[in-house]
């Protein structure tokens, strides 16, 4: 690993983003929050000074064009791990001890939702807004944003976003990685413009309609409401809030299809897209027949709620319109088993993805099939494409690392917690990127600011891991990403 190409490409990327940090100040001068500028403000100036000590002098920017994966997964890695440290400074200059701050903000970055606050009204609007544009960030990817602004990475961003997304280089829109990066920003800004708009419209107060927008689109969850969508009490914002959650867990390449090249057929030939719909309706379906045969709602509130909580965990969201911890325990097993599922490949959402657990059951299927025609050819197909066996090698890597991940975090969290609802339901909450979990504690309407310091840690990994999608963590365990390499000097004029 050329250690000078990973620096020259992280220097380049907090130098540009201790701009983006800004907006943050712009917000509490709106508000009249003058004193809240300032964390943000120190976030820049570290952001930027973090940029010029790791830049190379010696080398030319253009050099990061020959980046290889292990380099790129060590950019990905560094950026995230930096952004997140930098994103901790406002919330301990608003309050927060440092654990506490490092968790919020990592949750914030990975588009988590999980929260560590118990009191809203003690913090700054401008604190809050920060929350759900850190997650709005997120939710595309970090790498992704700037591969679309930075001309620098028209070559080099491909191994960068591959690295950042795994399974995105199935849905490139463009030969160019800058204009496949550009595209999906423009969707992901456009709908998330078109939900402000309509939040607005409903009458929903300016600052919350941007806070929820942002929140929305990115599969985070952070609401400015200390009991996210149940705290507007008007169904208008509830149904308006989960039908652009659904958008927002449609593959974006796939939506670049329908909306600019006018390909609306595409959605119904998409077989995750189809598996996606499918889910959602089945397990609105069972969620509304068990409301309503426990007499907890009537048909039309319980349609409402089972579709709103079903899209809230599908898509990893973490927003909540009730407290379904106090639903049925069929109607909780339901929603439990959804936050193993994730929505699409290429979307805001989190979790395993639909698609990983499409290619599984099309490859147990055929494991069965050749028990009684061996010699049988069986490919693998999506979309009718078949699928190279190294693919689908890396899909049942992937998944299997996952579970173990899940597996041995929730027992030591049960170890810790001593209760076993909130350690398995912390760890799938967390890796999955979800939020809340099940329970008193950390349930739609608690945090997770009671759980022992260790918890957090561990849930502060599994945010982190989840969201990178643990490639490039397990690209960490491999020797030849600690192998570093001398920088080639290639100057042809000494």
């Amino acid at each position: 690993m050329n250690l000078s190409y990973v620096l020259n490409s992280v220097s380049l990327i907090l130098r540009y983003f201790s701009l983006i940090i800004l907006i943050p100040c712009i917000c509490a001068c709106v508000l009249k929050e003058y004193t809240a500028a300032v964390p943000f403000a120190g976030a820049c100036v570290i952001s930027f000074g973090l940029g010029y000590l790791f830049k190379n002098r010696n080398q030319k920017e253009e050099d990061i064009n020959n980046l290889n994966k292990t380099e790129a997964f060590a950019i990905v890695l560094l950026t995230w791990g930096l952004i997140c440290l930098i994103g901790v400074l406002p919330f301990i200059y608003f309050g927060l001890k440092p654990i506490d701050a490092l968790f919020e903000s990592v949750s914030g970055i990975t588009a988590t939702g999980a929260t560590i606050l118990s009191d809203f009204s003690q913090y700054p609007l401008t604190m809050f807004f920060w929350r759900s544009f850190s997650q709005w960030l997120g939710g595309m990817g970090i790498i992704v944003l700037f591969a679309a602004i930075l001309p620098k990475f028209s070559i080099a961003g491909r191994q960068m976003v591959f690295a950042e997304l795994p399974g995105s280089k199935e849905s490139k829109l463009t030969p160019r990685i800058r204009q496949s990066a550009a595209a999906l920003w423009s969707i992901y800004f456009f709908l998330t413009l078109l939900e402000f708009v309509i939040l607005i419209y409903l009458g929903m107060n300016v600052f919350d309609a941007v806070c929820t927008a942002f929140s929305t689109m990115s599969g985070g969850g952070f609401s400015p409401q200390q009991n996210s969508i149940m705290a507007y009490g008007e169904y208008k914002f509830v149904w308006t809030v989960a039908v652009f959650m659904f958008i927002a867990g449609v593959n974006f390449a796939l939506q670049y299809k329908v909306y600019v090249k006018r390909k609306i057929l595409s959605l119904l030939r998409d077989e995750e897209f189809k598996v996606y719909l499918l889910i959602v309706l089945l397990f609105t379906t069972l969620i509304t027949v068990t409301l309503v045969t426990h007499h907890i709602y009537d048909i039309k509130n319980a349609v409402r709620e089972a579709f709103f909580q079903v899209m809230t965990i599908i898509t990893t969201s973490g927003f909540a319109s009730v407290d379904y911890a106090q639903w049925n325990l069929r109607a909780k097993l339901f929603l439990f088993l959804l936050m193993f599922t994730g929505a699409s490949i290429g979307s805001a959402s989190g979790g395993l993805k639909i698609l990983r657990l499409v290619m599984i059951f099309k490859y147990m299927k055929r494991q069965i099939s050749k028990i009684h025609h061996p010699n049988g050819v069986y490919p693998i197909k999506i979309n009718k494409v078949i699928i190279n066996e190294d693919i689908v090698k890396q899909m049942i890597s992937f998944v299997f690392f996952y579970y173990a991940i899940f597996v041995i975090t929730a027992v030591i969290l049960v170890l810790i917690e001593q209760n076993v609802l909130t350690g398995v339901s912390a760890a799938i909450a967390t890796i999955g990127n979800i939020g809340p979990g099940f329970g008193a504690v950390i349930g739609p309407m608690g945090s997770y600011a009671d759980l022992n310091i260790f918890s957090k840690i561990i849930a502060i990994m599994n945010m982190f891991i989840g969201r990178l999608e643990l490639i490039p963590f397990l690209a960490l365990l491999h020797p030849d990403f600690w192998s570093l390499k001398k920088t080639k000097n290639l100057q042809k004029n000494k």
